[in-house]
């Protein structure tokens, strides 16, 4: 759910347009301001129209340091790409440059791209070191010693877990709560009203946060990422965005709203999409550590899943480029939490940027046999493994299912989850035909897409509402989906070479992690999925090599314990007691950009 703004629109103008992507100040700032013009389609792959978000007379400077600025940047009148020298990348990262001028050069060394990323370009002469130093990287001694400390001697106390995202961003915290409870701890996992029943059912205490999971994942289909795609859905983004950041507080200090049991957090986990999390720590002074199932953390070895760029001189620089993007578009609302809400000063504009880098402790949801941590992360950061929640040994399959599985070879399983599909009858008809020019049998799952609606029924084909994917998975040869992480993680737990169609976010880094293990094909992105496509991807799976790979990493994979690695993380990374006359609180300013989003 941790996406980039982003623009899918061509601006009337073509003057304007640089052919390359939207300029990073529109993107940037058309949430902040709530500006934009109409566009023609909002059906991914359609020919869409850019709009310019900004009136010529609007300025993107912080209204709350720079309000008289009238600064206004220029597009590109040439399709080119942008080049980022070492002098680019030690401006970026040097918090006393004007925001106009850092505006500046994010405008001319950035795109941001039609499918939601950042694009730069590093020069083929410039040698990563260049970039890395300018970039004041430290090089850490790698410290994967979970296990220091005997976790059953921590007092008591009460953790709030703030996680903002769908079902699948949600379901691993619920077995890191569980098993924080087993440790004595009281937990209240905070998110989306519309789970309080997959909490309480599992044994957690439920707060509701704001926002709707359902009216996230379509926006973020529709537009892949922040930027709305006509002036009619701003409302709709800035309100779901103000709701999230506007319930964390009392999510932390509110008592029980079924049983009116007080509570007041100790420490707080958290996923970045809740973005105010940090902000939050630093005014009740608790600790916080970021959980995530993306990369989020600087590092030469990759660059932000949300960003385009070849070049491994630029990989680091990517996420404090992406980090800029993303907090210039909602800085405005930030800035109202910290002063009406939490009683503290506004952040100015990366005010103390890398001030902070290795301070918040992270923790990382994925194997590290499929994604190994990287060299250049610290001791604060942790690759924990996929933590599953158990949910195939309560489940009781329908007897359709039972027999329709019995009565023929193992099937195809496609669905995509909670993420709606613009259109689900040409999508569902594209499967239908893949899977029969394949002779394969196929599990479709309807999900909140609406995928499944066939002219007649077929005995080849089952449509399923909801499933376990730890009980599913085990009895299919091979899995196609959307990218999610958790998703992801069941489909190579059970062996089942993998598919993926990425709609938008992290989703992509997914399908080239799986598709670079020998686990699956190449990704193949939303607005590209055809018959031709998908008929080859399962021709690609049904490779016995492909499934001999897929066993392998479910062999590799079979001795984690993500849930015991995670809670491990989250102890090992609490701050020794101090008393309060050694209390050192920290000013206002130390919290940096990457503190806004949680990143280290």
């Amino acid at each position: 759910m941790a996406d980039l703004p982003e623009d899918r629109r061509r601006s009337s103008s073509a003057s304007e347009d640089d052919g390359n992507g939207k300029h990073v100040e529109d993107s940037a700032c058309s949430v902040a301001n709530g500006t934009s013009s109409s566009s023609t389609s909002d059906i991914p792959g359609k020919g869409l129209s850019k709009v310019t978000t900004l009136p010529a007379n609007i300025s993107c400077g912080d209204r709350l340091e720079s309000s008289s600025s009238e600064f206004k940047m220029k597009r590109s009148k040439t399709e080119r790409h942008r080049h980022l020298s070492p002098e680019d990348a030690a401006q970026i990262f040097d918090d006393k440059i004007p925001i106009q001028d850092k505006l500046k050069l994010l405008n001319r060394i950035a795109t941001v791209k039609d499918d939601g990323t950042v694009e730069f370009a590093v020069p083929v002469d410039v040698e990563p070191e260049a970039i890395v130093a300018r970039s004041k990287q430290e090089n850490h001694v790698v410290d994967d010693s979970l296990d220091a400390t005997d976790f059953n001697y921590i007092p008591p106390m009460n953790i709030v877990m703030l996680i903002v995202g769908t079902r699948g961003d949600v379901q691993p915290f619920i077995a890191i709560g569980k098993r924080l409870q087993d440790y004595g701890h009281r937990v209240r996992l905070a998110t989306h009203s519309n789970f309080k029943e997959f909490v309480l059912t599992a044994g957690l205490e439920f707060y509701p946060l704001g926002g709707d999971p359902k009216v996230l994942a379509g926006y973020m289909v529709k537009n892949k990422g922040f930027l709305p795609s006509g002036p009619s859905e701003i409302p709709v983004q800035r309100h779901q965005m103000k709701e999230i950041i506007n319930s964390l507080l009392p999510a932390c200090k509110e008592p029980d709203i079924d049983s009116g049991v007080p509570f007041k957090a100790d420490a707080i986990i958290a996923n970045p999409p809740a973005y105010g999390h940090t902000h939050v720590a630093e005014a009740l002074k608790v600790p916080i550590h970021i959980f995530f199932t993306m990369p989020w953390t600087p590092t030469t070895e990759f660059p932000h899943p949300l960003s385009r760029v070849k070049q491994q001189a630029g990989y680091r620089l990517s996420y404090q480029i992406v980090d800029s993007l993303i907090w210039l578009g909602i800085r405005d609302m930030i800035n109202d939490l910290r002063k009406k809400k939490l009683k503290l000063r506004p952040v100015t504009y990366l005010s103390g940027s890398q001030g902070s880098e290795t301070d918040v402790p992270h923790a990382y949801i994925w194997s590290p046999h499929l994604v190994p941590k990287p060299r250049d992360w610290g001791p604060k950061i942790d690759v924990v493994g996929f933590c599953f929640l158990d949910l195939a040994s309560n489940y009781e399959p329908p007897d359709s299912l039972v027999k329709w599985l019995e009565d023929g070879d193992q099937p195809i399983y496609i669905g995509f989850g909670s993420l709606p599909v613009q259109e689900p009858k040409e999508m569902t008809k594209i499967i239908v035909d893949a899977l029969e020019k394949t002779g394969q049998r196929g599990i479709i799952n309807k999900g909140w897409g609406g995928l499944g609606n066939l002219a007649e029924p077929k005995d080849s084909i089952y449509l399923l509402d909801n499933c376990p994917h730890d009980w599913l998975f085990l009895r299919c040869k091979a899995v196609v989906h959307h990218g999610g992480a958790g998703t992801t993680a069941a489909g190579l737990k059970a062996a089942c070479p993998t598919t993926i169609v990425p709609f938008f976010g992290d989703q992509p880094f997914w399908g080239e992690r799986v598709h670079a293990r020998g686990v699956g094909p190449a990704p193949i992105p939303v607005d590209e999925f055809s018959l031709t496509k998908l008929v080859d991807a399962i021709n690609f799976m049904l490779d016995p090599k492909v499934k001999q790979s897929a066993m392998e990493l479910a062999k590799a994979m079979e001795n984690e314990d993500g849930v015991t690695g995670a809670v491990k993380a989250f102890f090992k990374q609490l701050p020794e007691k101090k008393s309060e006359s050694e209390a050192d609180p920290q000013p206002p300013s130390f919290f940096s950009i990457r503190r806004c989003f949680g990143c280290s």
